[in-house]
């Protein structure tokens, strides 16, 4: 790949979402204070660099090709981030924009995101959001997140920024009826006995390990009569009876208030579930992320259980 036209990256970026979000020629001249000629040729003189036709032109509108709006969704944000940098410069109060693109794990997001997520759009109407709900790893730059949510007991090393908003105990759980069907474990060593419910997006999704007080592990390997993906899928099935789980609290903070689950192996040390809002490491933050990420620190509570 050559860099040869580096230098005229950007040419033409400002014009051509200006004649996408005014929907004509005409309204992007009047909006740029430029000829309409000057509009057309600068459009004309970006889809020869670019290769490719942006714009499908009539003499009563014009509309974006799939190149087009692949395009424009790129530049729409380079153009919003290009004001908020001379913005910086300036020290001006910055409006966030844009898109924020967000990915986060599904239970903790349908018990603790919520009012956040309700609260920065009512706050911040000119962002746009796009929550991604999932509990694979994500890669935070290749995948084009602005943000990633995570919850882990062991953070590991990372250039990005991590910061923790959360943290709560991880329990292993069955329900009364199952525990009445199958018995109750006396010890991690006769969970190889039970039906157990796995995660497998962890490495070792069917050895679960316990931690003594007198600083001893012991690693249990697990029969998984489901292994699953979700941890809201594995919740249901053990709220119906179909084995034994281990879980963060944060994923069944109400069903373990309300007493509909068991918590086993009290004599041994529970494990702490920590949550982090990551994001790359830069000086400057983009206002929109820097205002969500205050706005999550501001609203969560600290800790469960």
């Amino acid at each position: 790949m050559t860099h040869n036209n580096d230098s005229k990256l950007f040419d033409g970026m400002v014009i051509f979402t200006q004649v996408v979000e005014c929907g004509s020629f005409s309204g992007a001249a009047i909006a740029t204070g430029h000829s309409n000629s000057y509009i057309s040729k600068t459009l004309n003189k970006l889809e020869a660099r670019v290769g490719v036709r942006l714009l499908n032109r009539t003499t009563r509108s014009i509309s974006l090709t799939p190149e087009g709006q692949v395009y424009y969704e790129q530049c729409q944000q380079l153009v919003l981030d290009a004001h908020d940098a001379v913005s910086l410069l300036t020290q001006s109060h910055i409006e966030p924009k844009g898109v924020l693109k967000i990915s986060c794990p599904t239970s903790f997001a349908e018990n603790h995101l919520q009012e956040v997520m309700s609260a920065f759009m009512h706050q911040y109407p000119e962002v746009n959001l796009v929550l991604d709900l999932n509990d694979r790893h994500v890669d935070l730059v290749q995948d084009g997140f602005d943000l990633v949510i995570r919850a882990t007991d062991k953070l590991a090393e990372s250039s990005l920024v991590c910061r923790k908003i959360y943290s709560c105990k991880a329990y292993t759980v069955a329900s009364h009826d199952y525990l009445k069907r199958f018995g109750l474990p006396q010890s991690p060593e006769q969970l190889s006995e039970h039906q157990c419910i796995c995660y497998s997006n962890l490495k070792q999704a069917n050895k679960w390990i316990y931690s003594h007080s007198n600083g001893t592990d012991n690693q249990v390997e697990v029969k998984a009569k489901l292994l699953c993906n979700s941890a809201s899928m594995e919740l249901a099935m053990v709220l119906a009876g179909h084995g034994i789980c281990r879980l963060p609290a944060f994923v069944m903070e109400k069903e373990l208030q309300d007493n509909k689950l068991a918590i086993l192996f009290n004599d041994y040390i529970t494990p702490t579930i920590d949550v982090y809002a990551i994001y790359p490491s830069r000086k400057h933050l983009s206002p929109k992320v820097r205002c969500f990420i205050d706005l999550l620190v501001d609203k969560m509570p600290r800790s469960l259980l």
